[in-house]
């Protein structure tokens, strides 16, 4: 597996010092830990915020609508630049994938304008920041950009953000001359040397256009590696783990990326990253196919209890290690620099965990989106049935004040409602213009700037 290389002179410590706070949780996972003193008054500051402008739930309460006017007069598509100006795209910055994630392959050109044609509608009440390319990647130079760690959907979610800030970024790598790169290597949206932003940006002291990423996306299926989820494992179901021939996972592949690099990449300082919010979504691979010790095909779902009550215990420590980590570098050496817990642009920096999605049956038989969710009761594939219960655990872990710089995103429901929304081939990726990833990315700019706010030194 790919690993991070530790350049930067205080990683090795911080490196020790997770390691050693990751076997301390295997021992005392399951009672709530001391309550530090500094924990304690940052978790006061956050509890007396205001976020009323627009909550998660209030924004996801709102209705898919038909936009109006239309973004093109046009009524079929029959070429990739139709499908993009049906899309509101001028193009894209990554080019993995490139037509699947649009939906622009010819056997898809069927479903336009429709499939591009609605935008998501909150309520009235909700006062969300209204999306604006130019400010999002300015944002993203001056306040800090978004590391996102997760599956082939926060993939999804990458390539969406590559066509959402088109022309003024970028990308890393190139797909079309390395069509063989392996799904582990980071990729990045770079500021565009050529975009007129250049001469409007307040750059940090050490950014680096060439080399400091706006947006990078790690491919990381289960947060933590095969390595700890084993040793966890074993420390709470000891008897089971000791089993003859028992084999945790040894299933279905993933990807991995120790949450060590992943962390240390995401407070470094400049030039080598300018991070504000590392955005999180997992439960698409927390399956009896992956979990293959935990299946048992004599309880109901092949025993997907097991694997959801084994998400909760990991979830647990993932969400205390990751807190220890940014309680750990407020005051670290490197904040001095950029990186800790404070961004060069002022900003602190903040973890995202975004709900994961669900799939849709019968997705392909679907031409518009719809009022209410209409599979809630029905027996899905894979785990699909379940990821409402997974999403509640980690929401209900993250409700604790125990977890200030840890924020759960419940914004589901829009993909919910988007059945029509699939990409050619499956059931569980989404068409990037459909406007449920660029939904993602609209909302979240606005929780990070608006309801949690900026930290000036």
């Amino acid at each position: 597996m790919l690993r991070l290389s530790l350049t930067h002179r205080s990683l090795a410590t911080k490196l020790v010092l997770l390691g050693g706070f990751f076997t301390f949780l295997l021992t005392l996972y399951t009672t709530h830990p001391s309550s530090a003193r500094l924990r304690s008054s940052v978790a006061d500051i956050f509890s007396t915020r205001q976020r009323s402008q627009c909550t998660p739930e209030e924004w996801s309460s709102g209705q898919w609508t038909r936009r109006t006017p239309p973004r093109t007069s046009k009524q079929n598509a029959s070429s990739v630049a139709d499908v993009l100006e049906f899309e509101g795209f001028q193009g894209c910055a990554s080019d993995r994938e490139y037509n699947w994630h649009l939906g622009s392959e010819e056997d898809q050109w069927h479903r336009f304008p429709e499939v591009a044609a609605y935008e998501w509608t909150p309520p009235s009440s909700c006062n969300a920041r209204q999306f604006n390319r130019e400010a999002f990647v300015q944002d993203l130079v001056e306040q800090g950009g978004w590391l996102l760690i997760g599956d082939s959907v926060t993939e999804n979610h990458f390539f969406s953000l590559s066509c959402l800030l088109f022309p003024h970024v970028i990308a890393t790598p190139n797909y079309t001359l390395n069509p063989y790169w392996d799904r582990a290597w980071p990729q990045n949206l770079y500021l565009n040397p050529e975009s007129p932003l250049v001469n409007e940006i307040d750059f940090p002291e050490g950014f680096n256009i060439s080399g400091t990423p706006l947006v990078t996306f790690r491919r990381v299926d289960l947060l933590l590696t095969e390595e700890q989820l084993k040793d966890l494992y074993e420390a709470t179901q000891p008897s089971r783990a000791a089993q003859e021939g028992f084999n945790l996972l040894g299933g279905d592949q993933v990807w991995e990326f120790a949450p060590a690099d992943y962390l240390s990449l995401f407070t470094a300082p400049l030039p080598q990253a300018n991070y504000g919010t590392m955005v999180v979504s997992t439960a698409g691979h927390w399956t009896t196919g992956t979990f293959r010790g935990l299946r048992n095909e004599s309880l109901p779902g092949e025993g997907i209890g097991r694997v959801l009550g084994f998400f909760e215990d990991a979830m647990k420590v993932w969400s205390r290690m990751v807190q220890g980590w940014m309680d750990a570098v407020q005051y670290s050496e490197d904040s001095a620099e950029g990186g800790g817990a404070i961004t060069k642009g002022g900003r602190r920096r903040q973890v995202i965990v975004r709900s994961y999605l669900p799939g849709h049956d019968g997705c392909h038989n679907h031409y518009e989106p719809w009022q209410t969710y209409e599979q809630a009761d029905m027996k899905l594939s894979y785990n699909w049935g379940e990821i409402k219960l997974f999403n509640q655990e980690f929401q209900s872990i993250l409700s604790s004040r125990e977890f200030p710089d840890i924020h759960y995103l419940g914004i589901d429901r829009p993909a919910l409602l988007r059945p029509d929304g699939h990409a050619g081939g499956d059931c569980l990726h989404l068409i990037s213009g459909s406007g449920v990833l660029e939904g993602w990315s609209e909302y979240i700019w606005h929780f990070v700037s608006r309801e949690v706010g900026t930290w000036i030194r």
